[in-house]
């Protein structure tokens, strides 16, 4: 790891001869090469060791005033995020308010930005790192005295916000702390602040990040600080200075420490001399991966230790204080809902970048409304049907608003006027970035849910340039020093457009190399960076412009929303402190999504934080088999630890402290009231339309004759209607066989345009014209015949036609087919959702001689997707399900032609004369139920029951209302109910089971033993695997290898890569493997049988590419033809590398294996990847 500057040859350097240096041994040769200069000392040695940061001279960057206040905020998953590489600014909430006993205010004058309040300091004011040196060396003279709020604040050079002063002033009453804020917002402020008075008192504080990136940030950051002798750093790559008063780390490391720790008051554990724990990034709490580690953290650390709660702003914070506050002690709450750089919402579309929001920022704004766009559509041709036929588009998408009532009056817009409207109004990249550039809105992060799109976006762009020639060339400057420190890590297809001022940040790039875009954009030298929604979470990368492509994602199981939280959470990337008066977030019109959707999200406020408390092997092993102080009245004056197991008894009060627990505790008690009351209220309305009840109030009101009448009447109806109803069925059955025919007279002949038809979730009617391709069964496609026979939910039942005396009873069994439609989706459906077949079609002749037939190239295309199949409607006859098609087929779609053009007369579904009988039939019957509605209101006591039926379809739509509030009350109940304990004990018994630990006796032996000190998914199974004595005979190639299938989970060969290479394992590997794979088995049968379900990971595809790195191939070499992208497999690399250095400190491990996992990891760890922690 270094703590120099990639691009400008930065570096940090001790003021002091004593000062222990930080870079490793390629330091000196970097700065002769990049030409640094070492600053001499500014101050004596007898003073407290601090350290200033220093450009060099000869930097072509200029020296730039850095706020040290601003929050670097993780926000959400780490890199072990794969496609989806995964801030919140509340402008709804009120006024800052410390929810504290005295009740703190924020008022708006009280309000301050470090841009406004004071000007940059000058050359010859103190470093900040001066000024923390200066107040430690008071408090070393004169007392702890001199600590408080002022002299903490007098470190800045600027006047700091008011609830960063209460936030201090609260950490100095002793109190813990739980500060949320919005992104930016200056909460790394408070904890630094607390740093100063900690190290001051010359006592220890642990800083903990969810990530290993940012906790190398906050330790360089910090350093700067304090110096380098006061800060360390542990991550699981990196173990520095692990004694020093600051120590950083990732959260899972602490936990593991505290694990010990419970009970013992903290000198007496491993947090020797620790006052204070600062959790950054505390809202990870509802992380479904991860959550559970920062409720540990607080559950047990000892009570005496402060702890700060840094948080994004959430819903429930008070909630989260509360909790703390019960289980470890007073704690306060400071919340602010105030960004310090406001935000300007916008929208873009094809020949615009309108306001979001009106005048008074509290609704849409007029002029994105979908009858105003239909308006300006209409005028500007071009677009309309060029606009439309050019994009793929998916007239199923899920819009949560499809009714529209916009303010051009009451009309109310079909779903596919609105899915014509919103494709035409779909910009290009270039569309938008002009705008952004026009407008002087750059730099910007370009948010795209996917790496394909952002590399994409980089080559689409790399003709436009963004850069002026200066620029441009301290770029090629830059990229050629970076060449020269790390030549494999240049990644070569971004290089153009780097040049131009793009680049793309995701998940498929190397670690190191996205440090290099990260300094570039922070340099103004990228003026677009597109990414994956990661970078919102914990890279101190702001920019003037977040621009947010999509409010949807793909992932495996279908397109689903963003979440608010995940919208403010990138919008919070927009707005630099100190630099720019206001942010812009620029949400992007698409074919799924329009401004109406973006309002409905901005304004659904934010999600609350909800436990994600769930027990793992490691904890059971650590919370039975823990270490227990007990004093000993025999002994003598020296006092003896005795090693004890804690009883289940013991456990339970631990697991029961958790944030679900104490939220179940006050909000599960109230919503089940609630639930109570309106399954009452539902129960006596239910009993009030009943049909006795009903007939009840007709008998009271109306006459003897007239009820007569009315009842004879009604209940003539109700036969004459499921008569209707059952000859609506037969016409449904008649039909489904006469497509069946029609179809199948098709299979060998043209393909055929149809019509399908169906009603969404909202119940708004869609039809899709389409080109028939075949039956499910005859196409050759093994993807879509393996997806139908492993997924139960395309089956389907044989139909039995209804019996009667003028029908042959008749079984009728549906079938799926296949077509792509008009908007390049694939869909598939029974014959229950075709409307019509058309006689006319594409004919099924190859285009030349010697090409392949259509039908053939179209089920080529099939074959190649995906296979994520989204359900669209179901039905007792078969669902309708759709696909995104690919760019090959969207040329094919755009031949589709549109249901207006295609004539009535062109339908054959009425050739078959028993489906034109059953439509007779079915006809004569609904004119005969609606002629005998007529003769019933014509009848004496209508009046009085139509007054009835009125009432009971109000007591309906109550009901209906009540039913749904119970539905959110139960969600509610099942997200908060802890289901904690129960985890542990099933794990517990799977434990005993394998002889791990008796959870009778609280032995543990070695297989626990080693299971308790591994990190891991699933510690028990790593740790069996660790101590199969087949692992001592391997190389330490082989022992790589056979880890990396240990941990390979998430890593994907990518599709869409020309390449296709992966080097293959060794056959002694393979084969230690598959007898791995005979007790994996066995494992995971006893995990059943408890109803454990922790994932045991063992997969050999990628076992081969890390044993060729273990065995010295270059990185050039393992990337040539590679099927994996460069950041997947620095990732499996850092995974395997990250289990291998586990190895040695194992207990109970043998030493064979340790020396191999010690020389397979000192090879693995080189570059490009060796760079990771850096």
């Amino acid at each position: 790891m270094y703590t120099h500057s990639i691009l400008s040859g930065s570096t940090t350097f001790p003021v002091f001869a004593n000062t222990k240096p930080f870079s490793f041994h390629q330091f000196h040769t970097l700065s002769h090469t990049l030409g640094f200069c070492i600053p001499k000392p500014l101050l004596s040695s007898n003073s407290i060791q601090f350290q200033a940061s220093y450009k060099s001279p000869k930097s072509f960057f200029p020296t730039e005033h850095k706020l040290t206040d601003a929050d670097e905020a993780a926000d959400e998953y780490d890199d072990d995020i794969d496609d989806d590489d995964d801030e919140e600014a509340a402008d709804e909430y009120d006024d800052v308010s410390g929810e504290v006993s005295d009740g703190i205010q924020q008022s708006d004058d009280e309000f301050e930005v470090s841009s406004d309040s004071s000007p940059a300091p000058s050359w010859r004011e103190e470093f900040k790192w001066q000024r923390v040196e200066k107040l430690c060396n008071e408090v070393k003279e004169f007392g702890n005295e001199m600590i408080d709020v002022d002299e903490l604040a007098s470190i800045y050079d600027f006047r700091i916000d008011k609830f960063q002063r209460s936030s201090i002033e609260a950490f100095l009453r002793g109190s813990s702390v739980v500060v949320s804020a919005p992104t930016s917002s200056g909460k790394t402020l408070i904890a630094e602040a607390a740093a100063v008075a900690t190290v001051a008192k010359q006592r220890r504080l642990f800083y903990t990040t969810p990530l290993k990136a940012l906790s190398n940030q906050k330790f360089r950051e910090f350093r700067e600080t304090f110096g380098d002798n006061n800060v360390g750093l542990l991550t699981g790559d990196s173990a520095i200075n692990r004694e020093a008063q600051i120590l950083i780390m990732t959260t899972e490391i602490l936990r593991n420490m505290l694990y010990q720790s419970v009970g013992m008051v903290s000198s007496e554990s491993g947090l020797f001399d620790v006052d204070v724990i600062v959790l950054d990034e505390v809202h990870y709490l509802s992380d479904i991966s991860r959550g559970t580690v920062w409720e540990e953290i607080i559950i047990y650390c000892p009570k005496e230790v402060q702890i700060i709660c840094l948080s994004a702003t959430v819903a429930n914070a008070d909630e989260l204080a509360g909790w703390i506050g019960q289980i470890h002690g007073k704690t306060e709450l400071i919340t602010s809902s105030r960004r310090p750089v406001p935000l300007t919402w916008c929208f873009s579309t094809k020949t615009a970048l309108l306001p979001l929001l009106d005048e008074k920022g509290k609704h849409m704004n007029r002029k994105l409304s979908l009858n105003y766009l239909q308006l300006s559509t209409s005028e500007v041709k071009p677009y309309k049907d060029g606009g439309s036929r050019r994009r793929n588009s998916r007239k199923h998408a899920d819009v949560n608003s499809n009714n529209i009532v916009t303010s051009f009056g009451e009309h109310q817009l079909s779903k596919n006027s609105i899915n014509a409207i919103r494709r035409s109004q779909v910009p290009q990249v270039i569309d938008t970035l002009w705008h952004l550039r026009s407008r002087d809105m750059l730099p910007a992060i370009w948010f795209i849910f996917n790496r394909r799109g952002c590399d994409a976006a980089v080559q689409y762009l790399e003709d436009c340039n963004l850069l002026d020639e200066c620029e441009m060339s301290e770029v090629e400057l830059a990229l050629k020093r970076f060449r020269i420190l790390y030549p494999d890590a240049v990644r070569e297809p971004a290089i153009k457009g780097l040049l131009k001022g793009v680049a793309a940040h995701h998940a498929g790039c190397l670690p190191i190399w996205k440090s290099f875009i990260e300094e570039l954009f922070q340099r103004g030298l990228v003026k677009v960076v597109f990414a994956t929604e990661t970078l919102a979470a914990g890279i101190n990368m702001p920019a003037r412009t977040a621009v947010i492509s999509s409010l949807s994602k793909r992932t495996a199981s279908g397109r689903i929303q963003l979440t608010s939280n995940e919208l403010f959470q990138m919008a919070g990337r927009a707005g630099r402190r100190g630099i720019d008066n206001r942010g812009h977030v620029v949400l992007v019109q698409t074919p799924y999504e329009g401004a109406e959707e973006c309002c409905k999200l901005l304004f659904a406020g934010i999600e609350p934080l909800v436990s994600q408390f769930t027990a793992s092997y490691g904890m059971v092993l650590n919370l039975l088999a823990g270490a227990k102080v007990t004093h000993l009245s025999n002994e003598s004056d020296d006092m003896k630890a005795l090693q004890a197991g804690r009883s289940l008894e013991e456990a339970r009060k631990l697991v029961e402290q958790s944030f679900g627990n104490y939220v179940g505790s006050n909000v599960m008690l109230a919503a089940k009231d609630e639930l109570c009351k309106i399954q009452k209220e539902i129960d006596v309305l239910t009993s009030e339309i009943s049909d006795d009840a009903i007939d009840r109030k007709s008998r009271r009101l109306l006459s003897e004759a007239a009820y007569k009448e009315m009842a004879n009447l009604q209940e003539e109806l109700k036969a004459e209607k499921r008569f209707r109803t059952e000859l609506r069925r037969r016409m449904e059955l008649k039909r489904f066989s006469a497509l069946k025919d029609i179809l199948k007279d098709f299979e060998n002949g043209h393909l055929p345009f149809l019509c399908l038809q169906y009603k969404d979730s909202e119940g708004v009617e869609h039809s899709v014209p389409a080109l028939y391709l075949g039956k499910f069964d005859s196409l050759d496609s093994s993807k879509l015949k393996n997806m139908a026979s492993i997924n139960d939910s395309f089956a389907l039942n044989r139909l039995a036609q209804s019996n009667g005396d003028d029908y042959d009873t008749q079984d009728v069994k549906p079938s799926y087919y296949v077509a792509l439609g008009s908007d390049n989706t694939w869909y598939t459906f029974t014959e229950k959702w075709i409307k019509t077949v058309y006689r006319i079609g594409f004919p099924n002749v190859a285009l030349a001689q010697g090409d392949a037939l259509p039908r053939e190239t179209m089920s080529l295309l099939l074959d190649k997707g995906e296979m994520l199949w989204e359900k669209l409607a179901d039905s007792e006859f078969g669902g309708l399900w759709c696909m995104e098609g690919s760019l090959e087929t969207w040329s094919w779609s755009l031949n589709v032609p549109v249901l207006s053009s295609l004539s009535e007369s062109d339908e054959v579904l009425h050739i078959s004369f028993e489906y034109h009988d059953a439509v007779e039939n079915y006809k004569k019957q609904r004119t005969k139920v609606a002629r005998l509605k007529k003769k019933i209101a014509r009848t004496e006591g209508f009046k009085e029951y139509k007054k009835i039926v009125d009432t009971v379809k109000f007591t309906e739509e109550k009901i209906k209302r009540l039913k749904a509030r119970s539905k959110r009350l139960t969600k509610r109940i099942e997200q908060i109910e802890p289901s904690g304990w129960k985890e542990f004990l099933r794990i517990s018994n799977v434990i005993h089971e394998t002889r791990a630990l008796d959870i009778n006796t609280q032995v543990i032996f070695p297989l626990g033993e080693t299971a308790a000190a591994i990190r891991g998914e699933n510690e028990l199974w790593l740790s069996m695997v660790l101590r199969n004595k087949i692992l001592l005979d391997l190389k330490p190639a082989q022992l790589a290898a056979v880890c990396a299938s240990l941990v390979s989970e998430g890593i994907k060969v990518r599709l869409w890569k020309n390449n296709s290479y992966i080097y293959e394992p060794s056959t002694t590997v393979i084969n230690v493997i598959n007898v791995l794979d005979e007790h994996r088995s066995s494992f995971l049968e006893l995990q059943e049988k408890h109803g454990v379900e922790i994932p045991c990971c063992l997969d050999s595809q990628f076992s081969g590419m890390v044993e060729a790195w273990a065995s010295g191939l270059t990185w050039r070499e393992m990337m040539m033809d590679c099927a994996l992208d460069d950041g997947d497999l620095a990732r499996l690399l850092r995974r395997t590398i990250d289990l291998l250095t586990q190895i040695p400190k194992l207990p109970d491990v043998d030493q064979r294996l340790q020396k191999n996992a010690v020389d397979a990891s000192n090879v693995m760890d080189r570059p490009p990847i060796s760079e990771l922690a850096g």
